[in-house]
C-alpha cells in the first residue's frame, strides 16, 4: 500500500521537474545570449563607502555575454589588505590608519575585470571611500597612589601608560562623584589630596579606587579610568620622567639640547635628596643640569664644533640620569646621545668677510691716494699756466733789450755789440730752457695725467660701489662667484699703465681704514655682524 503511494508522488514530481529544467535553460540562455558582458555590483545606496574597522563583503557577479563560464580579476588598485578571488568573491576590513581626524575621507579606486570562456572581457572602476572613525583613548593599569598623612601628596598620572590610537590630544576629566573630599585632578593628569584623619583612616582599613575620564580632543570620545588609593607602607624609590621620552637623541654641533624632567616621590617631594647625572664623556659638564624647582629641572647643553674631532663624523655616549631619596632608593634611566660632527660656517663667513673688506680697504686705499695726486696736479696745472705767461714777458723784455741796442749805444759800437750779443744769446737760452720744459711745465701734458687720473678714479670708485653693493650679504659671499669676482675686482686695481699716473710706492694713508671710513666711500658697504644663536 505504502509503496503504490510512492509510486504515485513520484509520477506526480516527474513533469514539475522537467518543467523546472526547461524554465532553467531558458533563463541561462537568457543570461548568456541576451546583451553584452556586464559586471554586477551591489545596489545598495553609497555601498562603496566604507567606515575604519569595518569590513566590506561581497560577490561579484556577470551578466550578458555569449558563455556562462566566467573568471574575475582586479587589474589595477587592489590594496594589501582587500582579498579578492577568481569567483568575484571580495572582502576588505579597512584599517584604523587610513584616514584620520585632518583628512577624515580617502578613496581607494579599484578597477575590476572579468573574462568569459568566448573571450568576451569587462571592467569597471569602484572608488572605495574609506571614513575615519575615532577610537577611545585606551588606559593601561596604572601605579597606585600612595599617600602620606599629613602631607599634599601629588600624583602624574603616566603618559606612557595612557595613549591615543589615533594621535589626538588627550584630556583627563575628573568624576565628581567619584573622588574623595579635597582631591582635584587637573586636565593635564595630575592628582593632588592631602587626605584628612578619617579619610586616612578609612585608606589603612583598605586600598580604594577613583575613577576618572581620558577624553580626546576634539571628538571628546570619553574611556573611563581606575586609580588605586593607599597608604604608605613603606619607603618607596623616588620616580622620574624625560620630556622628550627618547632613549636616543641625536643631535649636531652647535645644536642646543633641552631635555625636562619631573621628579616625583610616593612619600612626599620632600623625601628626594638628590637628582644628578654620570656622564661617559667627561666634556659634558655638570652645569648642563639646571634646578628650577624641587621637582622640575633642565638639562640645558650646547656641544660647541670642536667637540666631535677631525676625522670622526660622529661621538657616541651614554648619559645616566639618578635621582636618591633620603633612605638612598634610586631611580635611574639612560640616555644615548649621538653628536654628529658640524662645520663651524661663521669661520668661513669670517674668512669670506675679510677677503671682502680687504678688497674694498685697498681700493678705498687707491681712491684716497689719487685724490691726493689729482690736488697735486691742478696745483702744477695752475702753476704751469702762469710760468708760461712769464715766459712770454721775459722773451718780450729780452727782445726789446736787443732791438733798443742801437739806440742806447749809438756812437759807442763796442758798448753795442755787447748789448746786442747779451740780448740774443739771453733770448735764445731762454727759448731753449722753454723748449725742455726747464723753466715751468707743459700745460697739455699736466692736463692729460690729470684727466688720466680722474678717470681711473671714477672707474675704480663705480666698480667699489658694485662690488661693495654685489657681496654685501653673508648668503652672497657664500656662493661660489665670489672668488672670482672677488679676483676681478683686484685686478682692476693693477691698473694697466699705473705708472702714468705717478703714484708713489711708498705713499701711506695718514686715515685709518676704519668700516665708518669705507662706509663714507662705498655707499653698500655692509660691516660684519656675526649671528647669535
Amino acid at each position: 500500500m505504502l509503496t503504490r503511494k510512492i509510486h504515485k508522488i513520484l509520477i506526480l514530481l516527474i513533469p514539475v521537474f522537467f518543467v523546472l529544467r526547461v524554465q532553467g535553460q531558458d533563463n541561462m540562455k537568457n543570461n548568456t545570449s541576451t546583451g553584452p558582458l556586464q559586471l554586477v555590483f551591489p545596489t545598495e545606496t553609497e555601498w562603496n563607502v566604507l567606515y575604519e574597522g569595518k569590513e566590506i563583503n561581497f560577490h561579484l557577479q556577470a551578466k550578458g555575454g555569449k558563455s556562462d563560464s566566467v573568471r574575475y580579476s582586479v587589474a589595477s588598485g587592489l590594496a594589501k589588505d582587500m582579498k579578492f578571488d577568481s569567483t568575484g568573491h571580495f572582502i576588505w576590513t579597512p584599517g584604523f590608519d587610513i584616514a584620520d581626524r585632518i583628512n577624515t575621507t580617502k578613496s581607494f579606486p579599484v578597477v575590476f575585470e572579468a573574462q568569459n570562456a568566448a573571450g568576451e572581457n569587462v571592467s569597471r572602476e569602484i572608488v572605495f571611500k574609506v571614513n575615519h572613525v575615532n577610537r577611545p583613548p585606551q588606559i593601561d593599569e596604572l601605579q597606585p597612589f600612595y599617600v602620606q598623612y599629613k602631607t599634599q601628596n601629588v600624583y602624574k598620572i603616566d603618559m606612557g601608560a595612557v595613549r591615543d590610537q589615533d594621535g589626538d590630544p588627550i584630556v583627563f576629566v575628573p568624576i565628581l562623584d567619584e573622588m574623595p573630599e579635597g582631591m582635584k585632578l587637573s586636565a593635564a593628569g595630575e592628582i593632588t589630596w592631602e587626605p584628612s584623619s578619617q579619610q586616612f583612616g578609612i585608606l589603612k582599613k583598605g586600598a580604594r579606587y577613583m575613577e576618572f575620564y581620558v577624553e580626546d580632543q576634539p571628538s571628546k570620545t570619553r574611556t573611563k579610568g581606575r586609580l588605586k588609593l593607599d597608604v604608605t607602607q613603606m619607603d618607596l624609590a623616588p620616580d622620574f620622567t624625560i620630556i622628550p621620552q627618547n632613549s636616543l637623541i641625536r643631535s649636531a654641533e652647535n645644536n642646543r639640547i633641552n631635555l625636562r624632567f619631573t621628579l616625583s616621590d610616593p612619600n612626599g617631594e620632600e623625601d628626594i635628596t638628590t637628582f644628578n647625572f654620570i656622564s661617559e664623556n667627561k666634556n659634558v659638564p655638570q652645569s648642563a643640569l639646571v634646578k628650577n624647582t624641587s621637582t622640575s629641572y633642565e638639562f640645558i647643553w650646547e656641544p660647541g664644533y670642536d667637540f666631535v674631532k677631525d676625522p670622526f663624523d660622529t661621538l657616541a655616549f651614554n648619559i645616566t640620569f639618578y635621582v636618591l631619596d633620603k633612605a638612598q632608593n634610586k631611580k635611574e634611566r639612560t640616555v644615548r646621545f649621538v653628536i654628529k660632527n658640524t662645520i663651524d660656517e661663521s669661520l668661513r663667513d669670517t674668512y669670506v668677510f675679510n677677503l671682502y673688506r680687504g678688497a674694498l680697504v685697498n681700493a678705498w686705499g687707491l681712491i684716497e691716494q689719487m685724490t691726493e695726486k689729482e690736488g697735486q696736479l691742478k696745483k702744477a696745472y695752475s702753476r704751469a699756466k702762469k710760468g708760461k705767461r712769464s715766459r712770454s714777458l721775459l722773451n718780450a723784455s729780452l727782445g726789446a733789450t736787443t732791438g733798443l741796442a742801437p739806440v742806447i749805444a749809438t756812437k759807442d759800437q763796442q758798448t753795442r755789440g755787447y748789448i746786442t750779443t747779451i740780448g740774443g744769446t739771453t733770448v735764445a737760452t731762454v727759448g731753449t730752457l722753454e723748449a725742455t720744459e726747464v723753466i715751468g711745465k707743459s700745460v697739455n701734458g699736466l692736463l692729460d695725467r690729470f684727466n688720466y687720473v680722474m678717470q681711473k678714479k671714477n672707474e675704480l670708485q663705480n666698480k667699489g660701489d658694485v662690488f661693495a653693493r654685489e657681496w654685501g650679504q653673508k648668503s652672497a659671499r657664500r656662493q661660489p662667484d665670489f672668488i672670482r669676482k672677488l679676483d676681478e675686482f683686484k685686478a682692476l686695481m693693477n691698473l694697466s699703465g699705473l705708472v702714468a699716473l705717478e703714484l708713489d710706492a711708498n705713499w701711506e694713508n695718514k686715515k685709518d681704514g676704519t668700516d665708518v671710513a669705507i662706509k663714507k666711500t662705498f655707499k653698500d658697504f655692509v660691516p660684519y655682524t656675526k649671528d647669535e644663536n
